[in-house]
């Protein structure tokens, strides 16, 4: 299928994040885009909606209405099943259907593309990529699976960009194995931690992207698994000073909201938190090095680097209470998330609502071991039930099995089913300077619910 040869284009779902970044991708590129999703309802304000509308995609109600003779390719990602109006109208005009993850390879094979790939930081590191390239004059896309604030400010969604030279910096998924399909000229490999998949089936399906990877790729020499994918030394990076890579970074040291440390002698400062962050940034200097900018350039960006939405989001600081809001959903994420929280408060509240019974089922014991591994005595964890999205789940687990566990080990954790409640449970327990810190992914809620208990705090 040649892109070129298509004008309109369908989108099945497309307010979900990966789906809109396409969308507007597309829609910057001249594309014709519309697309439905299940979350526009007549008569209700939805932001995404107006923003997709603000970016020129029609937008329609999931009623099959928004597919006529003139759709030359309808879109869907993995959730739309085939009962959906929209699907079923497709298929009886002989509209060819395609996944997301085949369209952006489609993207990925007509631009000069970076792909960013790993179990943990793609977000963050696609960001701070794109920020160095654009610093640097290299004018950039990017298709990303979060907002970028520097782009939200603007009024827009902030995970899509239309650069004009040719580079896209894209984030490349493993949940669903979509990043074997991507041939990109360079490949950066975070990190592989137990996720969606088994680490095997991980290591299999990274070992595709790596030899995928036409010209440059570049592996996390700090993480035994990904450092084991290594093409050229000179390409990589470490966080340990001693080991054999092209870039390391060092002498970290967080006050507050702000990291400061060293990569090959240049010192970077950046407002925001976490050790992880310091390895986020240093797989990102190292990538725009390898394509030619300057690590003060990287340096220079990433000093005026405002972050992504929902990564470490400080929404308020009341009476020596900060609420933070995070995205953080796997057991590493969640432990990296409470840990970058430590440096800011004596005491760490998390609050964490995990998504889908079957991979809370799988990661229970991962989960369990990672946050109790990290909290310190007077760090607390509490969880919410598990968000449902729908389908045909065994709800055999609850959120307050992992809670349980974690007791079991020592450790100040607390069970509130509803979180409607949440807030008014933890009050007694915010005396003194303490991080409100609010974890969770996929439910489209989330958003608003912090910032309703960010308020009533």
């Amino acid at each position: 299928m040649q892109l070129q040869q298509i004008q309109h284009i369908f989108f099945i779902g497309v307010a979900g994040t990966g789906m809109s970044a396409l969308a507007q991708f597309l829609a910057g590129s001249g594309k014709t885009v519309s697309g439905s999703d299940r979350y526009f309802k007549q008569g209700e304000t939805n932001d995404t909606r107006t923003k997709l509308e603000a970016a020129g995609i029609h937008c329609f109600e999931q009623d099959g209405s928004g597919i006529g003779a003139h759709t030359q390719l309808v879109v869907v990602s993995t959730a739309v099943e085939d009962t959906v109006p929209e699907v079923q109208k497709a298929k009886q005009l002989n509209i060819p259907i395609i996944k997301r993850s085949a369209l952006l390879a489609l993207i990925a094979k007509e631009n000069k593309t970076i792909a960013v790939g790993g179990t943990s930081g793609k977000s963050t590191t696609t960001a701070m990529l794109f920020a160095i390239m654009q610093e640097a004059g290299y004018d950039p896309g990017i298709i990303s699976g979060a907002g970028l604030v520097s782009l939200i400010q603007q009024g827009l969604i902030g995970n899509a960009w239309v650069g004009k030279s040719g580079w896209l910096v894209i984030e490349a998924d493993e949940s669903d194995g979509s990043i074997v399909q991507y041939e990109p000229y360079a490949g950066l490999l975070l990190n592989i931690d137990k996720d969606h998949q088994e680490i095997d089936q991980l290591k299999e399906i990274f070992g595709v992207f790596q030899k995928n990877t036409r010209q440059i790729f570049s592996v996390n020499r700090s993480h035994p698994l990904a450092e084991a994918f290594s093409t050229n030394a000179a390409f990589d990076f470490a966080l340990d000073v001693n080991k054999q890579a092209g870039f390391t970074a060092g002498d970290f040291h967080q006050e507050g909201l702000t990291i400061q440390f060293v990569i090959n002698d240049v010192p970077f400062s950046l407002q925001t938190v976490g050790k992880h962050n310091m390895e986020n940034a240093l797989a990102a200097a190292a990538m725009a090095a390898n394509i030619g900018i300057p690590l003060e350039t990287a340096a220079k960006a990433l000093g005026k680097y405002i972050g992504i939405y929902r990564r470490h989001q400080l929404l308020a600081e009341k009476n020596g209470v900060w609420v933070i809001d995070d995205y953080a959903h796997n057991p590493a994420k969640c432990a990296a998330s409470i840990q970058a929280c430590q440096a800011i408060a004596p005491k760490v509240i998390a609050w964490f609502q995990p998504h889908g019974y079957g991979p809370t089922r799988f990661l229970r014991h991962d989960f369990v071991q990672e946050i109790a591994a990290v909290l310190r005595p007077e760090d607390q964890i509490w969880m919410s039930e598990i968000f449902y999205a729908g389908g045909t789940a065994v709800k055999d687990i609850s959120a307050g099995d992992l809670i349980n566990d974690i007791q079991q080990l020592g450790k100040q954790a607390f069970f509130v089913p509803d979180r409607a409640d949440f807030l008014e449970a933890v009050r007694p327990h915010l005396n003194g300077p303490t991080v409100l810190l609010l974890m969770g992914a996929r439910d489209p809620s989330l958003e608003q619910f912090a910032q309703e208990l960010a308020s009533s705090l």
